[in-house]
């Protein structure tokens, strides 16, 4: 047999064989992937706990003008520190006293200096609520002249606990609401899958101060989850 016939012979015997191995023999291994679509039921729940808060944030301060910066400097230096002195005594901690604004401006007239202004603001935690109107008459007998709204709030390491007690009443409340739902659609819930928190409504009231006898009322804590059941 002839060079060119051998080769021939080869070529077909290859091609006899990937054709009875494709035909008749196992085909290679191939990973695969199942996917099952699964639907969800959503459920939202709101919880809320209500509080009389135990905090007040005060702001108030000293606006001195003068013929020079020196002299309004002085006068509102001087009220700020005796109005320090008496918040002090009224138990209040040196932590709890803060200088948030400390500025100094001319005062025109027609384009002259006629003088100067010189502003002092503090911003007070006050923890016993109960002595916010006595702070509020001391302050304004030694001359504070600049006073801003109160807000009344709850201690940050009680608020953390109300804001769980809050959550946990939203869960419930979430999951009694997909029970009810699901029972009356005739669904069947499966296994809890994702769970979302909204925003939570704990941020400090504020109030004006329309007249020194202020009280603090009641505030409300909630908290909103979202639910996410999978289906059966």
């Amino acid at each position: 047999m002839s060079g060119f016939g051998k080769y021939l012979l080869i070529i077909l015997a290859v091609w006899l064989g990937v054709f009875a191995y494709a035909k008749f023999g196992s085909g290679l291994p191939i990973s695969s992937v199942v996917t099952q679509k699964t639907d969800l039921f959503t459920v939202s729940g709101e919880g809320k706990v209500t509080v009389t808060p135990d905090v007040a944030i005060l702001s108030l301060g000293m606006s001195a003008k003068k013929n020079t910066v020196k002299s309004a400097q002085t006068e509102a230096n001087t009220v700020v520190n005796n109005l320090t002195k008496a918040i002090k005594e009224f138990g209040v901690d040196d932590k709890d006293i803060k200088t948030t604004n400390f500025s100094v401006y001319p005062d025109y007239d027609n384009s002259r200096i006629v003088g100067y202004n010189v502003n002092i603001n503090l911003t007070i935690t006050i923890r016993n609520i109960d002595k916010v109107n006595e702070i509020l008459d001391k302050a304004t007998t030694l001359g504070a002249n600049s006073i801003g709204g109160i807000q009344f709030t709850v201690d940050e390491n009680k608020l953390k606990e109300l804001t769980q007690e809050a959550r946990k009443k939203a869960v419930e409340d979430a999951k009694t609401k997909a029970a009810n739902l699901s029972s009356a659609a005739g669904m069947t819930l499966g296994k809890i899958v994702n769970i979302q928190e909204g925003s939570n409504n704990n941020y400090p009231r504020p109030m004006m101060l329309a007249k020194t006898e202020i009280q603090p009322g009641t505030t409300d804590i909630t908290s909103t989850v979202t639910l996410f059941y999978e289906t059966r």
